[in-house]
């Protein structure tokens, strides 16, 4: 088979552990409205806010692949029922998504990305909403596919079909990298793309799916 002309990669938990980075932002902005905005968190706590974020998630399902919109929609909530302005949204979730690009790396990936840019078109794909240029990684990248810009999450097609039309490529020339099982590794075959499975903490495959063409436990293995 033919080498692939893009790489793509997810970035949660592919590029940086992601867990670490979202209790961070959300202590950040539980935080900055205590400070700001007492009365909007008196009867609430960063668990409370999570619940409601569920909530909304529940009562809006078509955007349930948005996190962005999940977020300040919640918080927009927040507000109303407190007697602030619903705009007051965008102000804390800046504060969020400023915390929330504050990510520490893997070790192995900025090499791995130097040396893998050198011979590869590579793009991001990502249902979350880092930014590139946030985390300090656009430099390596192409293009960045978001789920809200694709207006689907992993595995959906549609957004992996997305990156094609962007990247101006068949789904064959596609190598897709991700941690994912279902996310990263099915959804991308299903879209027609080769994929592998980035597994650095040897986590069993799940057995209801076709087992990986390809594991590698660090980025430093495919470059």
């Amino acid at each position: 088979m033919n080498a692939p002309r893009i790489l793509s990669f997810d970035l949660d938990d592919t590029l940086w552990p992601v867990a670490p980075v979202i209790a961070q932002a959300e202590r950040e902005l539980f935080r900055w409205l205590q400070d700001q905005y007492p009365s909007a968190v008196r009867e609430h706590s960063i668990e409370r806010m999570r619940e409601l974020r569920a909530s909304v998630a529940d009562r809006f399902p078509h955007h349930g692949h948005d996190m962005t919109f999940l977020r300040r929609q919640a918080l927009a909530e927040q507000f109303l029922a407190t007697g602030h302005h619903e705009s007051l949204a965008d102000r804390a979730l800046e504060v969020f998504i400023e915390a929330r690009n504050r990510v520490e790396f893997y070790p192995d990936v900025r090499p791995a990305l130097s040396r893998l840019r050198e011979r590869y078109r590579l793009f991001a794909l990502s249902n979350g909403n880092a930014d590139l240029e946030r985390c300090g990684i656009a430099e390596f990248f192409d293009g960045h596919i978001t789920a809200r810009a694709a207006g689907a999450a992993k595995p959906d097609a549609r957004i992996f079909e997305k990156l094609l039309t962007e990247a101006g490529v068949a789904a064959h020339e596609v190598l897709h990298v991700g941690d994912d099982p279902l996310a990263d590794v099915v959804g991308a075959q299903r879209a027609g793309m080769r994929s592998i499975w980035l597994n650095r903490d040897a986590r069993a495959w799940p057995p209801q799916f076709e087992p990986p063409p390809r594991i590698v436990t660090t980025l430093a293995e495919l470059a």
